[in-house]
C-alpha cells in the first residue's frame, strides 16, 4: 500500500499514520479477507511503533498502538469481542479499572456517556440514509427494502431520545428519515476532531453486509450503556458506604432509568435481516458478547457471583474481573447490608434504597431475557460465536438473582415471554 510505505520512508510520525486509507481497505474486503501483505506492513509497523524512539506516552502514539492491535487481532490470533467492537479506541473500558469510584465527576461522566451513545446511534442512522441514497459503497451486501431503512430511522431516534433529552435536545419521531438526518448533522457539529477520528477507526467490520454495521454500533452503544452503570454502581457502593442512603437511591435510580431506556436499542438490532446475519457471523468465531467486561462488573458490583458462575465460560473469559472478584470487590449487596447492620441506613432511607435497587433488578431481569427472545431468533440452536453454548447459555443465566439483600417486586416483573422478539 503506497501510503503505508511512504510513511514508513519517511519520519514515520504517529501523527502522519494514513488511518483513512487503511480503514478503506479493511472495510472493502472486511477485515476477515485483509490481504497478508498488508497485514504484514502493519505488524511491522506496529514493531517500529514500540521502538524506544518512539513515545509511547503520546496521545497519537497510544492511538497509532490501539488500532494497529484492534486492526491485527486477527492476525494475531487474539481476535474478541473488545477487538471487534474496537472498544479501545471509543474511549470505553477494556478491562477492569478499579473498585469504588470513578476518579471524575459523575455529571461529566454522565454526559460523556450520553454523547457517545448518541453519537453510535445516529452514525448507524446515516449510514442507512447514505446506503438509501446509494452515495456509499460501503458493506454493499444485502441492502434492506427502503421501508426496513425506514423502521430503522424511527427506532433509532426512540432509542436516543432519552439521552438527547438528558443533553438538553429534543427529537421528532414524526418524520424519521428528517430527524435523523437533523440528529447527524447536530452530532457533527458538536463533537470533535478526535471523537470524530475515533468514530471513523472504529467501525472495522469483519465482511461486507450492510447490517454489520448496524450490528457493531448497537453492540458499541450497549457497551456504552454498561459503562454508564459501572459509573453508577460504584458511587452507590460509595454512598453507601458512608451512609448517604438518598444519594445511594439517586445513583440506583439513575441506572435503573438507563438501562431501562436503552431497550429500544433491541428493538433496532431485531431489525436485521436475519439471513445477513448470518452471513457475517460466519466470520466473528472467537468473539461472542459473553467476553464483554463492563457487563461483568456491573454484574459483580451488584453482588458477589456465587462460585459456579465465577468459575463459569463466562468469567474464565475476563480473568482480570475474576481475579478482582475473588480478591473481595465490594458490591451494592455488601454494602447495603453493612450500612444496615451499622446503623447507617435504616428507616425511610433504608425502604428507599431497597426500593430502588428491587426496580435495578427488575431492569436487568428484564434485559436478560428480552436479549436471550432476540438471540432464540437470530441464533435459534446454534452455538454462539465465542466457542459458547449460544442461547442456552443465555437462558440459563437469564434467572440469576441481581441482589441477594433484596429481590425485585414481583408486580414488576413481565410475564415471561411465549415468543416474538422486541419491535
Amino acid at each position: 500500500m503506497r501510503e503505508l510505505t511512504n510513511w514508513l520512508s519517511g519520519r514515520a510520525d504517529p501523527d502522519s499514520f494514513p488511518y483513512l486509507p487503511v480503514t478503506a481497505e479493511f472495510q472493502r474486503s472486511g477485515k476477515h479477507f485483509v490481504g497478508k501483505e498488508l497485514l504484514a506492513l502493519l505488524d511491522e509497523i506496529r514493531a517500529r511503533s514500540r521502538a524506544p524512539a518512539i513515545d509511547e506516552g503520546s496521545a497519537s502514539a497510544r492511538l497509532l498502538r490501539d488500532f494497529l492491535d484492534v486492526a491485527l487481532d486477527k492476525w494475531d490470533g487474539r481476535y474478541d469481542y473488545r477487538s471487534y467492537l474496537a472498544l479501545s479506541l471509543l474511549g470505553l473500558p477494556c478491562h477492569d479499572d478499579g473498585d469504588i469510584g470513578s476518579g471524575r465527576d459523575l455529571a461529566t461522566a454522565r454526559r460523556d456517556r450520553d454523547r457517545l451513545f448518541v453519537r453510535l446511534v445516529a452514525d448507524a442512522l446515516a449510514f442507512e440514509s447514505a446506503a438509501a441514497a446509494g452515495t456509499t459503497d460501503l458493506l454493499p451486501e444485502q441492502r434492506p427494502t427502503p421501508a426496513l431503512g425506514a423502521k430503522r430511522h424511527r427506532l433509532g431516534i426512540r432509542a436516543v431520545s432519552p439521552a438527547l433529552s438528558r443533553l438538553g435536545l429534543a427529537a421528532t419521531v414524526d418524520h424519521p428519515a428528517v430527524a435523523a438526518a437533523a440528529l447527524h448533522a447536530h452530532v457533527v457539529a458538536d463533537r470533535s476532531a478526535t471523537e470524530e477520528r475515533a468514530l471513523r477507526l472504529s467501525m472495522l467490520p469483519v465482511y461486507v453486509a450492510h447490517d454489520e454495521y448496524l450490528f457493531i454500533r448497537v453492540l458499541q452503544a450497549y457497551e456504552c450503556t454498561f459503562a454508564a452503570l459501572v459509573d453508577e454502581l460504584r458511587d452507590t457502593i460509595a454512598a453507601l458506604a458512608d451512609g448517604r442512603g438518598r444519594a445511594a437511591a439517586e445513583r440506583l435510580g439513575a441506572a435503573r432509568d438507563r438501562l431501562g431506556t436503552a431497550a429500544p436499542l433491541f428493538s433496532l438490532l431485531a431489525s436485521m435481516q436475519p439471513e445477513s446475519f448470518r452471513t457475517f457471523r460466519a466470520y466473528t468465531e472467537g468473539a461472542s458478547a459473553i467476553q464483554s467486561r463492563s457487563y461483568k462488573v456491573m454484574e459483580s458490583l451488584c453482588r458477589t457471583p456465587e462460585g459456579p458462575r465465577l468459575d463459569s465460560a463466562a468469567y474464565r473469559s475476563v480473568p482480570e474481573v475474576r481475579d478482582r472478584v475473588l480478591a473481595g470487590r465490594p458490591s451494592v449487596d455488601t454494602a447495603f447490608r453493612a450500612a444496615t447492620r451499622d446503623g447507617r441506613l435504616d428507616g425511610p432511607d433504608r425502604a428507599l434504597v431497597e426500593r430502588r435497587m428491587g426496580e435495578f433488578a427488575e431492569a436487568v431481569l428484564q434485559w436478560r431475557r428480552t436479549h436471550h427472545r432476540l438471540a432464540t431468533r437470530l441464533l435459534g440452536e446454534r452455538p454462539g460465536t465465542g466457542y459458547t453454548e449460544g442461547t442456552p447459555y443465555l437462558a440459563e443465566v437469564r434467572a440469576i438473582p441481581v441482589f441477594t439483600a433484596v429481590a425485585p417486586d414481583p408486580d414488576l416483573l413481565p410475564p415471561e415471554p411465549t415468543g416474538g422478539c422486541p419491535e
